[in-house]
């Protein structure tokens, strides 16, 4: 315990331009700005090579960190290791994300009881660290962070949505609540002006199925659905469902992407003789098709077609077109070496996963792989 307490006390002593070893667990003061030209602090940069830290990433990715005269390191290390962080994982923790030890030991602990509210253990929390330390550090403010759970817990959000939103879309806590708000807002507006009944649970479905919606400006998720709802002339109930289902992805598409794959799949089911019902249906049936470039659609339409699938067939199940270029083309090889008959079975063979495509084909009599 002596041992630890004396560890702790050096790892918050005032940093000097003597000893390595001298390392602090505050900030500089903001009134006292480095020159850009200043060089790396050498004592920070031996304590933080002895720790194992990749300096090179560090230098790639936040380079002015290496500059600072006051930093938490060894509070950070020490505080992370009382929650079962490993050292090697907190020194990948600060190799990808610098900035982290610039966090004081009173901000760590604020962070880390407000995580825990919404993650089950210490363990769970030091685990998306080692995925994704931007995820804990990018935003510096507890106060905001704390306001926006209380808002998104307000809506209905369940704890779960919000793990994923924490991991996965960050940076809708560096949002002020102002912005997230804005963003609901118009959700329930849309749904209202298309005559939903709940416009609440239309945002929170929204929300649960596009983790990015609140990194993306209300401008673009405005234009997009006006878009979709004009040129696929939705009705009411139909832009109701496509919202609430698939077609919540597509509406953080960049705005110009959207009309560039939209038109590139119209022009190609035209080519192939597929009027306005088949486009309007193969999106509402999966608008992910809206993800592909026009040269990825094409290369994997003529593939399904070379092999002797009607586009028709596509139209009804377009979820085949989420495979790769190169898993295509080995299931439909696999398939014709068996004598396979799209046009009596059907693709539903095509749209299933790999366990399951294989035991399709051994009840058909293949090869064991």
């Amino acid at each position: 315990m002596t041992q630890r307490i004396l560890h702790f006390l050096w790892s918050i002593r005032r940093c000097s331009p003597l000893p390595a070893a001298s390392r602090s667990c505050c900030f500089k003061p903001p009134d006292l700005p480095l020159p850009p030209e200043a060089s790396e602090n050498e004592s920070l940069v031996e304590s933080l090579s002895s720790m194992g830290v990749d300096l090179e990433s560090a230098r790639r990715r936040q380079p002015g960190v290496l500059r600072k005269q006051l930093t938490n390191e060894q509070g950070l290390a020490l505080f992370l290791q009382s929650k079962g962080a490993e050292p090697k994982a907190i020194a990948s923790i600060i190799s990808r994300f610098p900035r982290s030890i610039t966090r004081t030991c009173a901000h760590l602990e604020e962070r880390w009881t407000l995580w825990r509210n919404v993650f089950r253990s210490d363990r769970e929390v030091v685990g998306v660290l080692s995925r994704s330390p931007e995820s804990f550090f990018r935003s510096s403010d507890n106060t905001n962070l704390e306001q926006n759970i209380t808002f998104l817990m307000s809506l209905g959000i369940t704890r779960r949505d919000l793990h994923r939103l924490l991991t996965t879309a960050p940076r809708t806590f560096s949002n002020s609540v102002e912005l997230n708000r804005n963003m609901v807002e118009l959700l329930q507006d849309i749904c209202a002006r298309l005559g939903g009944r709940d416009p609440r649970a239309f945002a929170r479905t929204i929300i649960s199925r596009n983790l990015y919606i609140f990194i993306r400006s209300t401008n673009r998720i405005s234009a997009n659905v006006d878009f979709l709802m004009r040129e696929l002339n939705l009705s009411n109930a139909e832009a109701l469902g496509l919202f609430q289902s698939h077609g919540a992805q597509i509406l953080d598409l960049s705005h110009e992407s959207l009309k560039r794959n939209l038109e590139s799949l119209r022009r190609k089911l035209g080519s192939l003789g597929c009027g306005a019902d088949h486009f309007k249906a193969m999106i509402l049936n999966y608008s992910h098709v809206l993800f592909l470039s026009s040269a990825r659609l094409e290369q994997k339409l003529d593939c399904l077609l070379e092999a002797g699938v009607r586009v028709e067939q596509v139209v009804q199940k377009p979820k085949v077109l989420d495979f790769s270029l190169d898993s295509l083309r080995q299931r439909l090889a696999r398939l014709n070496r068996l004598g396979y008959d799209f046009q009596k079975r059907g693709i539903a063979v095509l749209d299933s996963s790999k366990k399951r495509f294989s035991a399709k084909l051994q009840r058909l009599g293949s090869v064991e792989e």
